[in-house]
């Protein structure tokens, strides 16, 4: 990359983060407005009640972080680890459609979260666990519908300032190590919880010819999914499948990688270790396993109260376990070895390694 070629990159993404997270920022805004109005003769919700030493950080805080991980975007973006992102693909257009759906479905939330509503979705004859069938987040639906899918994102992305997808893109770090000491044709790949496919599309972007095939509980979101892996250009996905992490209908030793993206913190601790062992046992010897989860409690001083805020606001019924959690021990225990290890603003990235024969 010539000098002239480094700058023009250097401002171009500049320019489109920056954007991005003003954007995200200012729907934080709008969002928190519309939340007051809407709890307006509602029962107010509990205090928080916060006992890290630094407490609940700062707005100027949290956007310090951003610019952290957004200089580490960058670098790998300069490193030739994966291409400049494309993180709104349907333009403003898409953008406003999507904000207004969120701002649309914020008084359901608050009623909810008001109410402690949260158990508000149809289980009779449901063949998902039970843990799985809740309004996590407060949100409509759960994952049970297209609307919920289609939200999702945007929800996310507003809680944290339009920096999700940044933190998501720092697990196509391990796999491009991969994909240049071998060829991605020839490698196979799961992504275990896809959800809307956003990892997915991302992966898809940087690695047009990796097979990768999708697994996830809800049809609606593996739809969204296959929408997604098809507008990033390059194969479609070699497969999408409906099954639980704790049973995953694979044979063992099949995928050169596997992912998994945020879904430990919502797991209850018994099923942690039953997701660990299958993740361990589809792993191919010498494969890579990647996980991207939430910080735990020490993991960065600074933001330890966020921690503790995020499930007092949020329906996380799973989370405070989760943060105390020894997820090293949870996969070494199972063959796997812990390779690197690095946080990405309110996220944690682990990769893991299964020993060859």
């Amino acid at each position: 990359m010539t000098p002239v070629e480094r700058l023009a990159l250097r401002t171009r993404f500049g320019l489109t983060q920056a954007a991005r997270v003003g954007w995200y920022a200012a729907q934080n805004r709008a969002g928190v407005r519309a939340g007051r109005e809407a709890g307006e003769g509602l029962p107010p919700p509990p205090k928080p009640v916060i006992e890290a030493p630094a407490g609940v950080p700062e707005r100027a805080t949290l956007l310090k972080q951003v610019r952290q991980l957004l200089a580490r975007d960058l670098a790998n973006i300069e490193a030739g680890l994966y291409p400049m992102p494309k993180d709104e693909p349907d333009g403003l257009r898409g953008m406003f459609a999507r904000r207004d759906l969120y701002l649309k479905d914020i008084p359901a939330i608050v009623r909810r979260r008001a109410t402690g509503s949260h158990q508000e979705l149809d289980r009779s004859g449901a063949t998902r666990p039970r843990y799985y069938m809740q309004n996590f987040h407060f949100q409509t639906d759960g994952w049970m519908s297209e609307e919920s899918a289609k939200l999702y994102d945007t929800q996310v992305e507003t809680l944290f300032f339009g920096a999700a997808a940044a933190m998501r893109r720092q697990g196509l770090v391990p796999i491009a190590e991969m994909v240049r000491a071998r060829d991605q044709r020839r490698l196979k790949m799961l992504d275990v919880a896809s959800g809307s496919g956003a990892f997915l599309a991302d992966v898809r972007h940087a690695f047009p010819r990796l097979p990768v095939i999708a697994s996830d509980l809800s049809e609606p979101y593996l739809g969204l999914a296959r929408q997604r892996v098809r507008r990033a250009g390059g194969a479609a996905l070699s497969g999408a499948v409906v099954g639980a992490a704790e049973a995953l209908p694979f044979a063992a030793d099949t995928f050169d990688l596997v992912s998994n993206i945020y879904l430990f913190h919502e797991l209850p601790p018994k099923v942690r270790p039953l997701v660990a062992g299958e993740l361990a046992r589809v792993l191919s010897p010498g494969g890579r396993l990647i996980v991207i989860d939430s910080l735990q409690t020490g993991d960065n001083l600074e933001l330890d109260g966020l921690l503790e805020l995020f499930p007092q606001l949020f329906h996380e019924p799973y989370y405070r376990s989760y943060v105390t959690e020894d997820m090293i021990g949870l996969f070494e225990g199972r063959g796997l070895t812990l390779v690197a290890s690095w946080a990405a603003f309110v996220s944690k990235v682990m990769v893991f390694e299964k020993a060859p024969r």
